[in-house]
């Protein structure tokens, strides 16, 4: 694609495509002002910057501006000037049969193989390593059977589509379970943006992973890296499918996902990929992380069923985060209504 001027702010509020060696360009731009080291943060505005003019020298080559960026709070992240789209207006459309689990456990019992420490026989302990992780300035590769290939900011995307609260019930492979309010947007609203082939059927979709950042990635090195999942594109375009970039009213804190992660309830935990950074459009079924590795145990659809058990454990029953209280697996976790005509 041609190189296209993201839209600043005050201007044309359409999505725009950075092209990948522009943007390659503007994180080297950064460096070489020393910005990331020092700790500075910059605004299209200009203010309070002691290089703006050897700033904006270097912008006028580029073109275009950079993006104020900020980490918020407790590990979370947002872009300069988004933090009121925070809470999101509630869809009361999607609704729970339970109450919701606590914050403090959805945040802190989280199963994200990249941060698990060679030290700590605890995999949920992840929230303890996530401080090197840098999840400012977030892009999404596209690429494959799309119209509109490239590089998109999340920043532009979020502007683009907007945000909104469902309430989902989570269930893991390990019968586990959570109740959990998601703030995102429609997964079926971002494919419209990339305007698929007509043969596209699959997506697939990758995590980030960077050794110098993430524990788990630098010392399990028997792992296929980075993380991959996928969807048939009819599930895709569910309305389920969901993008969840915030939990609980605030943005998403690093352990869980952040700052972008899919979230299909009626699937297993491990379809619902987290910190994507690619999202392939494909006409055949992509190989993904879990089933490479054993795939009698993690097959590509994974939807919940109580009656289909794991290899090793029954699914007819789950254990609700903290207290471990019992209840009944739903045939695709409740969600049968939405998503049963998918696979009959």
């Amino acid at each position: 694609m041609a190189n296209i001027k993201i839209s600043k702010p005050w201007e044309d509020k359409n999505l725009k495509v950075t092209d990948e060696k522009v943007y390659a360009n503007r994180r080297e731009t950064i460096k070489k002002l020393g910005l990331v080291s020092s700790g500075i943060i910059m605004s299209p505005l200009g203010i309070n910057n002691s290089c703006q003019n050897a700033k904006n020298e270097s912008l006028k080559e580029e073109g275009k501006s950079i993006k104020a960026l900020k980490n918020v709070e407790d590990n979370h992240f947002s872009f300069e000037g988004m933090m009121d789209l925070y809470p999101a207006a509630r869809n009361e459309k999607y609704k729970l049969d339970r109450e919701l689990t606590e914050e403090y456990d959805a945040t802190h019992h989280n199963n994200f193989y990249e941060f698990i420490h060679p030290d700590d026989k605890n995999i949920y302990n992840v929230y303890k390593y996530i401080e090197d992780f840098d999840n400012r300035d977030w892009t999404i590769k596209v690429s494959g059977k799309v119209k509109n290939k490239g590089k998109y900011l999340l920043e532009d995307i979020i502007k683009k589509i907007g945000l909104e609260e469902r309430l989902y019930r989570f269930r893991c492979v390990e019968r586990w379970s959570m109740a959990v309010p998601w703030t995102g947007f429609p997964l079926s609203s971002l494919i419209k943006i990339f305007e698929p082939e007509n043969d596209a059927r699959f997506i697939r979709m990758v995590t980030y992973a960077n050794p110098n950042e993430m524990p788990g990635v630098k010392n399990q090195t028997w792992y296929p890296w980075p993380y991959v999942e996928g969807l048939r594109m009819d599930e895709a375009m569910n309305e389920l499918a969901f993008i969840a970039t915030g939990i609980y009213g605030k943005p998403l804190p690093k352990q869980n996902g952040a700052p972008m992660r899919l979230v299909v309830p009626w699937k297993y935990g491990y379809k619902n990929i987290k910190s994507i950074v690619k999202m392939e459009f494909l006409k055949n079924q992509p190989e993904t992380f879990w089933h490479k590795i054993q795939p009698s145990e993690y097959p590509f659809i994974s939807n919940v069923d109580p009656v289909v058990p794991h290899p090793r454990w029954s699914q007819a029953y789950e254990k609700m985060i903290p207290d471990g209280e019992t209840i009944p697996t739903l045939k695709y976790n409740g969600y049968g209504a939405f998503v049963g005509k998918l696979y009959s």
